[in-house]
């Protein structure tokens, strides 16, 4: 019997492209998403289940994981992935802004989880994959509400290496660098307020910077792997995806604090 996958945010970007990967390699995949009635492409696939889930409806998440079961007889891996990035001056969010960005990051990410536990530790075996970032383990200027998220996730993740073992259950994290997503179209949420003076030379750094001509992998690459993740047979917690993401965090791991932010300032030109 083929192992199967529930994806989270598989509408578009890693999400998407780690359940077409999936397939090609013979998985059963259960690619959810808020408005699966949307999806063209993942529908034509064999072995494809395409179902809504959104990570802050408990009913809903309750609704797939049933229903994937169902179809496929067992769950294997869940891929936490679903979220977006909210960037601005503190300040200038509402707090139902903030919430939100911690209800889908964070919270969505442990409901889900939750969800899928019971099935897993009943049959003493299985995967979770958490999507974090190398925003988990290093910050960038505005980025204080989806930082604090991926460092939670980072925190949760580890966490949860050392119970789940009892279980038979293994944990892993992937932290991709740049990926051409639409993290800045749609999973991008800026709020800015102009009268908020002191920030807006922040603001223009930051724009500048990721109007620039960055590198960034294709998505392709972090579905290779979360394959790896999942197949390798180990019990390695942490996997970086994209050359930046080497990059960055072998560096800000060899730097103190004042030697990597300064030097981060340099580049972006604070």
């Amino acid at each position: 019997m083929s192992n199967t996958i529930l994806i989270t945010g598989a509408s578009s970007g890693i999400g998407k492209s780690t359940a077409k990967y999936f397939h090609d390699k013979g998985w059963n995949v259960i690619a959810t998403m808020r408005q699966p009635e949307n999806e063209e492409e993942l529908t034509k696939l064999n072995n494809t289940l395409v179902t809504r889930l959104d990570v802050t409806d408990e009913a809903s998440i309750e609704a797939a994981i049933s229903e994937g079961i169902a179809r496929f007889g067992k769950i294997d891996v869940l891929l936490n992935n679903a979220g977006y990035g909210a960037y601005g001056p503190l300040e200038a969010f509402s707090m139902d802004k903030i919430r939100r960005q911690f209800e889908t990051n964070v919270i969505g990410l442990i409901a889900v989880t939750k969800g899928v536990l019971p099935h897993l530790r009943a049959n003493k075996s299985g995967t979770i994959v958490n999507i974090s970032s190398i925003g988990g383990q290093m910050t960038f200027p505005l980025g204080a509400l989806y930082h604090g998220t991926k460092f939670a996730v980072e925190g949760i993740s580890e966490a949860l290496h050392y119970e789940l073992e009892a279980a038979g259950i293994k944990m892993k994290i992937v932290e991709p660098g740049m990926i051409r997503t639409d993290f800045a179209g749609r999973s991008f949420d800026f709020t800015n307020d102009e009268s908020l003076t002191e920030y807006q030379g922040v603001v223009q750094a930051f724009f500048g910077a990721m109007s620039g001509d960055m590198p960034s992998s294709d998505p392709i690459v972090v579905a290779e792997v979360i394959y790896t993740a999942v197949t390798d047979g180990t019990d390695t917690l942490r996997y970086r995806a994209g050359p930046d993401a080497v990059q960055f965090l072998d560096n800000r791991k060899a730097l103190d604090d004042a030697t990597f932010i300064n030097g981060l300032k340099e580049q972006l030109g604070l």
